[in-house]
């Protein structure tokens, strides 16, 4: 592994998934500037070589896609924008390495490893009628799944509250890290399992 630094400022050396579902498909592979412009966006399953941080900043960009509907919800935070979404993972990196005095990478991966859901439900139909059944959930979608609920969690904290997305970002790996149901990310994924349990 090359000896590069994320943001030119944290080290990946040492950092590891525990999770063994998640292994391949959480990129430890260190970028100075995690940003690719999505050179490889038409390979499938491409994203899963991604860079993590850089997959994190991918989906900072529009964080208020929900069940198929773009809800329209735009602030200082929430342009779209990737340079806006490259400064906001900084600053909120930067905050965590602060409060934690830990390396906010190493932060951030346990934090997703904990978040990602590894039962969901999905619909039936048979004879007319519907009924949930409870399914595992493959591994690129447990990341795809972590990293969307991360994000919109703390869009939705930022929204019209007078907290700055640096801070409610930052927050919500952090609570994720340690499991604590203040995070959006750990809230749901309890919630997802409990009706997949339920369903059995």
């Amino acid at each position: 592994m090359a000896d590069y630094k994320v943001f030119n400022k944290w080290s990946c050396e040492g950092i590891a998934v525990q999770d063994q579902g998640l292994l391949r498909y959480i990129t430890l592979e260190p970028r100075i500037v995690p940003r690719t412009g999505a050179r490889y966006t038409g390979n499938r399953f491409h994203k899963s070589k991604v860079f993590i941080v850089e997959r994190l900043i991918n989906k900072l960009m529009c964080p208020t896609h929900k069940a198929r509907k773009q809800f329209i919800q735009r602030s200082g935070a929430l342009t779209g924008k990737g340079n806006t979404a490259y400064r906001l993972v900084e600053a909120a990196f930067e905050r965590i390495e602060k409060q934690t005095k830990e390396n906010p990478i190493k932060v951030f991966v346990k934090a997703l490893e904990n978040a990602a859901p590894r039962e969901e439900i999905v619909t039936i139909e048979y004879g007319g009628a519907r009924y949930p059944k409870a399914v595992d959930c493959a591994p690129q979608r447990r990341i795809d799944i972590a990293l969307r609920y991360m994000t919109q969690g703390a869009a939705q904290k930022s929204f019209n509250k007078g907290k700055h997305m640096v801070n409610t970002l930052s927050d919500e790996i952090m609570h994720a890290y340690r499991c604590s149901a203040d995070s959006a990310a750990i809230a749901k994924k309890n919630e997802l399992e409990r009706q997949a349990d339920s369903s059995r």
